[in-house]
C-alpha cells in the first residue's frame, strides 16, 4: 500500500473504532511458566517514583509493577481492581471503596486500608511533587473505618474522580511508608517485582509469586533500552530480543511480510503537537502562533516523518470518546497568510529568529523538525534545531521551561480530564508551555463538576475549540502502535493495556 493511501484509511478510523491487529501462529497452544523475556524498550525509563514520574516510557514498565485501586476494561469503563467493589454516594461526594483481602506488597506486607490512605495523601501533599496532584484537590477525608474499607469525601463534586484513579499514577497504591525508595526500588503489588535498574540500559523485573491475579507465567522481564530504530529491529531479527515495540516506521511493511517474525499493531499509540513557550515573547502574540501552523503541512509532515503510520487530527481527544471535537479542521499550509500574520505582528521576513528544541528519543521528532525547519525558513522564518538526549529534554524543556519552540507526543490520556486540565490548565501539571488562558481555565474547571457526561463532553469541545482558534499548541496526529516478536512469544493479545500505550506481560509467555 502507497504511503498516502495508507494515510487515507487510517484518516477513516478516526470516526469508528480502534484498529488492533495480530499475526499469530495458526495452532492453539497451552501456556507454559518460565524464561525470561527480552524486551527492546524504544525509550528510556526516568525517576522510577510512579506518583512523581511524568513519562509515558517509565510508566509503561512500572505498569507491571504497580496496581491501581480500580482500571478499565476493553471499552474504557472503571471497574474493580485492588478494590473489589466501590460504591459512590446520591450526591457524588462519598466514595467507599472494598478492598480486596488477598493482595500482598513485594515486601511481603499484606495490603489495608491504611496502604491505601498513605498513597492517596502522599499523591495529594504538594511536597511529593506527584504529577497527579490534582486529582485530590476536592479530598476533604480518607476515613478507615477497618483494614478493608476506604471511605473518601469531597468537599465539591469531581465527576472524574473515579476515573482518574483508574490509571497507575494517582491510582496506584504503595506500602504504608515506602516513598522514599519509590524511585530507585519501587515496591507495589503487581504481578512483577523490581529487581535492578542500569539507567539508561535495562530494568530486570522478576515474576511475584503471591501476585492476587495469579503469578505471571513468565520468570523475567529484562526491558533493554534502545532508542535507535534500526539496532532494536537487528536485535529482533538476530534473536537478541524476543520482542521490540515501536517498529521502525518505514520497515514495517517488509516486517509484515515475514514469516519468522510476529507484528501487533494498533490504533493510536499517542498523539503529537507541536509546542509554543509562551513566555517567549514572539509567541505571547497569538498571530504568531497561527502563522507557524500555517506553514505546517501535516498530511505531508505525516508521511515524511512517520510514513503514514498513523492519521492527522485537530483534537487531541481519544478517537473514540464523546469528547472528540470532529468539527474542527486544520489549518492548511499557506506561506502567503504565515507571512502576513507575521507582518500583522511586526515581524518582517528575516526578522524572527526561533531554536527547534527536539529529542533524539523519538527519531521522529528528529525528522519531523527537520521537515518543519525548512517551511519555517520558507515563511521567512530563521530557524534552527538543538537535539537533546531524552533526559536533557525533560530537564530543560519539561522542568525548567527553557525552549522557545519544541514537539512531544502524550500517551495514555484517554480520560478527558486528565487531557484537559494536566495539559491546558494554567495549573496543570503538564502545562510546560506556560499556557495561561481565563477560558480554558474556567470551562476545565466547571467540567469536573458537571456530572452529565454529554454535558462535560460539550465542555471538552468548546476547551478544543480554543486550543484551535488561539493556536495555543499545533494538534498534529494520532500515531499507530506498532510491536514486533519472535514466534515463541505468546499471549500478545493481551499485551497492550486499554488505553493505547502501557504493555502488561502478565499473562504473555515463551513457547518451548
Amino acid at each position: 500500500m502507497k504511503r498516502r493511501d495508507f494515510l487515507k484509511s487510517t484518516t477513516a478510523l478516526m470516526g469508528g473504532t480502534v484498529l488492533y491487529g495480530l499475526a499469530t501462529p495458526a495452532f492453539a497452544a497451552t501456556p507454559v511458566s518460565g524464561g525470561t523475556l527480552i524486551w527492546g524498550h524504544s525509550e528510556t525509563t526516568q525517576n522510577l517514583d510512579m506518583h512523581q514520574t511524568g513519562t509515558a516510557s517509565t510508566g509503561r514498565v512500572l505498569q507491571n509493577v504497580h496496581d491501581s485501586i480500580v482500571t478499565v476494561d476493553k471499552d474504557l469503563n472503571v471497574i474493580p481492581n485492588l478494590a473489589e467493589s466501590f460504591e459512590q454516594s446520591a450526591d457524588g461526594l462519598v466514595y467507599t471503596f472494598k478492598l480486596r483481602p488477598d493482595v500482598t506488597f513485594h515486601n511481603g506486607k499484606k495490603m489495608t486500608s491504611a496502604d491505601v490512605k498513605f498513597s492517596f495523601e502522599r499523591c495529594k501533599d504538594p511536597a511529593t511533587g506527584a504529577v497527579n496532584f490534582e486529582v485530590f484537590n476536592a479530598v476533604e477525608s480518607i476515613e478507615t473505618p477497618d483494614d478493608l474499607t476506604v471511605v473518601i469525601t469531597l468537599g465539591s463534586v469531581n465527576a472524574p474522580f473515579l476515573s482518574r484513579l483508574a490509571e497507575n499514577g494517582a491510582g496506584v497504591i504503595m506500602p504504608e511508608g515506602s516513598g522514599d525508595v519509590q524511585g530507585t526500588t519501587p515496591i507495589g503489588c503487581g504481578p512483577f517485582k523490581f529487581v535492578r535498574r542500569e539507567f539508561g540500559n535495562e530494568v530486570e523485573l522478576e515474576r511475584f509469586d503471591e501476585y492476587w491475579g495469579g503469578p505471571a507465567y513468565l520468570d523475567k522481564v529484562i526491558a533493554r533500552e534502545i532508542t535507535e530504530p534500526t539496532v532494536r529491529l537487528t536485535g529482533l531479527r538476530t534473536g537478541e530480543l524476543h520482542m521490540i515495540n515501536d517498529i521502525p516506521a518505514d520497515r514495517i511493511a517488509e516486517i509484515e511480510g515475514d514469516p519468522d517474525l510476529q507484528v501487533v499493531s494498533w490504533f493510536p499509540l499517542n498523539w503529537d503537537f507541536v509546542n509554543f513557550n509562551h513566555d517567549f515573547e514572539p509567541f505571547k502574540n497569538p498571530k504568531v502562533r497561527e502563522a507557524f501552523d500555517y506553514m505546517i503541512d501535516k498530511e505531508a509532515l505525516l508521511e515524511g516523518a512517520l510514513w503514514g503510520q498513523g492519521a492527522v487530527t485537530a483534537s487531541p481527544s481519544y478517537p473514540t470518546s464523546a469528547s472528540y471535537n470532529h468539527d474542527l479542521k486544520q489549518r492548511p499550509q499557506d506561506f502567503d497568510k504565515a507571512k502576513a500574520l507575521l507582518a500583522e505582528a511586526g515581524y518582517g521576513e528575516g526578522e524572527l529568529s526561533v531554536v527547534f528544541k527536539a529529542t533524539t528519543n523519538y527519531p521522529y521528532h528528529i525528522e519531523a523538525a527537520q521537515i518543519m525547519l525548512e517551511w519555517f525558513r520558507m515563511a521567512g522564518v530563521n530557524a534552527t534545531i538543538e537535539q537533546l538526549t531524552w533526559s536533557d529534554w525533560l530537564s530543560q524543556c519539561w522542568v525548567d521551561k527553557d525552549f522557545q519552540i519544541t514537539m512531544m507526543n502524550f500517551f495514555t490520556l484517554w480520560e478527558p480530564d486528565f487531557l484537559y486540565y494536566s495539559l491546558w490548565n494554567t495549573e496543570g501539571a503538564f502545562n510546560y508551555r506556560k499556557i495561561s488562558n481565563p477560558m480554558v481555565d474556567e470551562l476545565t474547571a466547571k467540567a469536573r463538576v458537571t456530572v452529565d457526561p454529554q454535558a462535560r463532553a460539550d465542555i471538552y469541545k468548546q476547551v478544543q475549540t480554543i486550543i484551535h482558534d488561539e493556536t495555543l499548541d499545533v494538534i498534529l496526529w494520532f500515531r499507530n502502535g506498532t510491536i514486533g516478536a519472535q514466534p515463541s512469544v505468546m499471549g500478545l493479545d493481551t499485551i497492550v493495556h486499554p488505553n493505547g500505550s502501557n504493555l502488561n506481560f502478565h499473562r504473555v509467555w515463551l513457547q518451548g
